[in-house]
């Protein structure tokens, strides 16, 4: 079987491999087991350093498609696209002629591009992966709005399987909730969290950008310093605002408080949330929140906004703690679980309870059915 890959995902080349963002190939790996021949559209970004948060592909021979990178998020851009989008819709177009199974990754530039050239093969066996916000009431993009509606049409769409974060109401039939993973059963432990008469530790993993809003999490721990909570902030990634934290840090020294990682193995990552007692994600949007789940399999009790299933996730604030973006209010809710240790451990045994449901021996259970 020949299985193409329709992704906006900028790829790197090394040593005759192909690294990508680390989720999305260790999930696409799960995949490819059931795979003879791999095709990859999607753009190769000309630098070769490879980070702690790329992975390759496990298939050793892959067709690999180049395309241009774009963006429409100013004029010039808007400009540059103009020229490209007829080429990237002609590979894109050609690929999936060729193809046995046709797999969109959504939502994005080159997956809105492949929404519309699925549509003229109407019966190839396609899936797409939805990885943002499929919450029909959120606001969002009119590109992320258009792919919603492509994808849902049973018209325009079809032989397709759509695989999106949550169970919403008044979906068509092709509408398939879905989750991801990232440990195995293997991996499962019954972890008890230490007791809250010592330093408490919170963890934030993801990019260090606006979207994530790193900057609310250490407002929010700043707050509980000032109540004379003996707490601690640890952050994972790395990006555009960690000049933007560091000032903050300085500026109300807390650098005994807050600690910036960068960016780390798994491994590394999985030890810290293993010595944490609380997952942090104040992010504005999200389609399944991994650094949530990931959390909440070791007992970090989970504190998260509400978007898209993340209510879901944390059953609606009985196993987790929902963010109103409000630091005083949102202080006052950390702050209520802090002050029982009994509380605190209940909420933690929750957590892990649900996420230890979604394993990679389930995903890949799931994913062999769609392939």
């Amino acid at each position: 079987m020949k299985f193409t890959i329709i992704t906006h995902v900028v790829h790197k080349k090394e040593d005759d491999k192909y690294f990508g963002y680390s989720p999305y190939v260790r999930e696409m790996n799960i995949w490819l087991q059931y795979v003879d021949e791999l095709v990859i559209v999607a753009p190769l970004s000309q630098k070769k350093n490879i980070t702690e948060i790329d992975d390759f592909y496990s298939l050793k021979s892959i067709d690999f498609k180049q395309i241009p990178d774009f963006n429409i998020t100013n004029f010039l851009n808007i400009l540059g696209a103009i020229y490209k989008l007829p080429i990237v819709f002609w590979t894109i177009f050609c690929a999936m002629k060729q193809s046995d199974h046709i797999h969109l990754r959504c939502p994005g530039n080159v997956g809105l591009l492949g929404c519309v050239a699925q549509i003229f093969f109407p019966s190839k066996k396609k899936t797409a992966k939805y990885a943002g916000n499929w919450d029909p009431e959120s606001k969002q993009p009119l590109s992320y709005r258009l792919q919603k509606w492509i994808l849902s049409n049973s018209f325009l769409t079809r032989n397709m399987q759509v695989l999106v974060y949550g169970n919403w109401k008044n979906q068509s039939k092709n509408i398939k909730p879905f989750f991801t993973a990232t440990y195995s059963e293997s991996e499962k432990e019954n972890v008890s969290k230490q007791k809250l008469d010592i330093t408490i530790r919170f963890i934030f993993v993801g990019s260090l950008v606006s979207g994530k809003n790193p900057l609310y999490a250490i407002k929010l721990i700043h707050k509980l310093i000032k109540k004379d909570k003996n707490v601690v902030l640890d952050l994972y990634g790395d990006g555009i605002e960690r000049s933007h934290l560091e000032a903050y840090i300085k500026e109300n020294n807390l650098k005994n408080h807050i600690f910036l990682h960068g960016n780390q193995s798994k491994e590394i990552v999985k030890k810290a949330y293993q010595e944490s007692h609380f997952v942090i994600l104040p992010s504005k949007s999200e389609g399944w929140p991994k650094a949530i789940a990931e959390g909440m399999f070791w007992g970090c009790i989970p504190i998260a906004t509400k978007v898209s299933c993340v209510p879901f996730m944390l059953d609606y604030g009985n196993s987790g703690i929902l963010l109103d973006m409000n630091l005083k209010d949102d202080s006052v809710k950390i702050d209520s679980v802090l002050k029982s240790n009994d509380f605190f451990v209940s909420k933690s045994k929750l957590a892990q309870e649900w996420s230890q449901i979604y394993t990679t021996d389930l995903f890949e259970k799931e994913i062999k059915n769609l392939v």
